[in-house]
Formats: structure tokens, sequence, C-alpha cells
């Protein structure tokens, strides 16, 4: 299924590479969140505290930011099939570290299965680039909606197989799975031309030109951060409210939750039609309202089944709504040099994603639930002013 043609740009994609994409995209983020539902468990076995151990959640964020950061851009420089597969060869050896790790060790492995993580990042800016006009929205909605759902569905996998033969054989799994998607590369994935000529360095130092050249990324990709970091921080904690009263609930429970919040997912497919209709503003504007009104839920709501239910389902939604029109609108502003435009989005979300993170332990630490719905809610206010401000 290989080909050595030379895609061009805008001249379309095969829906079944984009299929395989979608998976492993999904495959891949995966890596980032399996750690959340099993945080009790990874507590329970190594002796670390509740903040310690959601340092691992944490470290993970850190090391993808940086990893698209310093991985992305070379789409652009070099053969994205070899980039590719050197990041799934790394994640294969930090997984099976992270399977059979102390906790120092499992810390340091969970950082550098963060940086070579990238590869949806790598998948979306190429599906962008190389799909014709009229079904770039629709294609990378489809990508996007196989990473969310890997998202999502990373943590039912991991709650339930933590749960029935422990954390450790998650990471075990998750390791055979990379191997896997490393052969479907070497036989799907085309050659595609090089955009950039130059070294490394001129490359890097290109990403601050075109952040001065289109101010409009850094609203875009500030404002995504910030809710994404409130999304982040509601499933960083999940796994230790839902062990306290009135739910004293496993690993698996959070699976399940996370299961719920697939339904999110799955409206990024289709959301791209709507950004068309009616705008990347407008979108963005309503999934911000839906993660606001989600957090207003699960603080109301919190003793009861139904309210973190709905609140999960609505915040995901509220989330890939976010996620899709902020990110294709980046992409846009610079075509030819999609992966470098993605770098900035990326970055600048993850970075939120880690700071939404950490705030919501800390927060919850000192002041359980009702902390971490504060740090939520404040994550989300701040990108509405952000917005505001921006548009001065």
């Amino acid at each position: 299924m290989q080909s050595d043609k030379c895609l061009k740009p805008n001249e379309g994609i095969p829906s079944s590479l984009v299929a395989l994409l979608a998976v492993m995209a999904g495959v891949s983020v995966a890596n980032l969140y399996y750690c959340q539902p099993l945080l009790n468990l990874i507590r329970e076995d190594t002796g670390l505290t509740e903040f310690q151990v959601n340092l691992m959640p944490v470290f993970t964020q850190i090391g993808y930011a940086l990893g698209l950061l310093f991985i992305i851009p070379m789409g652009d420089l070099y053969n994205r099939r070899s980039t590719i597969l050197i990041c799934f060869g790394v994640l294969f050896f930090s997984l099976l570290t992270i399977a059979f790790s102390n906790s120092v060790t499992m810390l340091i492995a969970s950082f550098i299965t963060g940086v070579f993580s990238v590869a949806p990042q790598i998948f979306i800016p190429f599906v962008s680039q190389f799909s014709r006009k009229e079904e770039k929205e629709r294609k990378v909605g489809l990508v996007l909606s196989g990473l969310l759902v890997g998202i999502l569905g990373s943590r039912v996998a991991s709650g339930y197989v933590g749960d029935i033969f422990g954390w450790r054989t998650m990471y075990g799994i998750a390791a055979g799975l990379i191997a896997i998607s490393a052969v479907i590369v070497m036989k799907t994935f085309p050659y595609v031309e090089p955009t950039f000529n130059g070294r490394f360095i001129k490359l890097m130092s290109s990403i601050f030109r075109l952040v001065k050249e289109n101010p409009k990324a850094v609203t875009y990709s500030v404002r995504s951060g910030l809710i994404f970091g409130s999304l982040l921080g509601m499933w960083a904690c999940m796994a230790f409210r839902m062990k306290e009263a009135p739910f004293f609930q496993g690993s698996d429970m959070v699976g399940l939750l996370g299961l719920c919040g697939i339904a999110g997912a799955l409206t990024a497919s289709n959301a791209g039609k709507y950004i068309t209709r009616y705008g990347v503003e407008k979108v963005n504007a309503c999934g911000v309202s839906l993660v606001l009104l989600a957090w207003i839920i699960m603080g109301l709501f919190q003793n009861y089944y139904v309210g973190i239910i709905a609140g999960v389902i609505i915040i995901d939604i509220g989330m890939q709504c976010v996620q899709l029109s902020n990110q294709s609108a980046t992409m846009k502003l610079c075509p030819q040099a999609s992966s470098r435009m993605n770098t900035i989005y990326m970055v600048t979300y993850f970075i939120g994603g880690s700071f939404g993170t950490f705030l919501a332990g800390t927060m919850w630490v000192k002041f359980g639930w009702y902390g971490t719905v504060f740090a939520g809610l404040s994550m989300v206010i701040a990108s509405i002013l952000f917005t505001l401000l921006r548009r001065r």
C-alpha cells in the first residue's frame, strides 16, 4: 500500500489511509492518558503520595509539549515517515520501562513517553496539507476523532485492565500496540517532499517568525490551551473523586466515565461543516460555553452519578468544538508551513494542559473536589478573557 509517489498539496489522500491514520493517532496519544485512571493503583504499588503520583501525567504532558516543539517541525524538513518510525521505536522502549520501573524511573520514562507520542500531530498537518480543499475539514476531523477517541478510550481500557490485571500490564499492551503501528506506517505511509530547505536551527527560528507574522495563531492557541487545561484538570482528579464518598469506586469506574466522554469525541468528525457555516469564533464560543456549563453541573451535582456523567459528556463535546475550530484555523493561516503552524498551536495547547493538570491537582490536595471545580472554572474564564482582550 505504501507509495513512492511524491504527494502534492491538495491532491487528495485515500480515505483508507486517513482511517488508518485516525486509528494510529488514537493508539499514539493514548500513551499520555493511560495513567490517569490508574493513579490510585500506582500510588498504592509505589508508595507515592497523591501529589507525587499526580506528577506522572504532568511530566508526560510537559514531555509532549517539548516533543511538539522540537520533533513536529521536522515534518517540514525531513521525510515524515522516518520521523514517525523513530518516535515509535523510542516509545516502545519507554513504555516497557514504565511497565517494569520503580517510582523515580517511572517519572523519567513518562517524560520520554510524552516527548515521542507526537505522531498524531504529524498526521494532522499531513492530512490538512494534502487533502482536497473541499475535504480538508472532514478528513482532519476524522483523524482528530481518532485522536480524541484514543484519549478517552485509553482511560476506559486502562481502568479495566488495571483493575483486573494490574497497572503494569496496561503499559505492556501499549508497547505492543506501538510495535504494530510501526509496521503499518512502514507499509502505508507515503513519501512526502520536505517543504523547508535549510538546517534545523533555521527551521526552529522560522517558528518565531511565523508567530510574529500570524498573531491570530497566538489567539487560537492560547485560548484552546486554557480550555484543554480545564479538561485535563478534571481527569487528573477524577480517580481521586471516585475513590471518595459517596461513590467508593475504583479505576474501572473512571474508565467507564471515559467511555461516556467518547460521545464528545465523536462529534469532531461532523464539526467541520459547522466551522464552514458559522465560522471559527462562533464554534469556539459554543465550545467554551459548554465547558463552562459542564463545570457548573459537576460542582452543583458532585455527589450524584448523573451530575458527573453529564459533566463528562458536555465538557468533552465542548473541548472538541474548541480544538477542531482553532487547530484547523491555525494551520490555514500558512498552509505551506503546516507542521510548524501545528507546532505553535500544540505546544501552547499542551503547556495549558500541563498547567491545568498541576493547578487542579494542587487545588484537590488543599480543597478537594471544590478546589478542582474552582481550578477548572478559572481556566475557562481565563480563556474567555484572553479572547476578549485579543479582539481590541
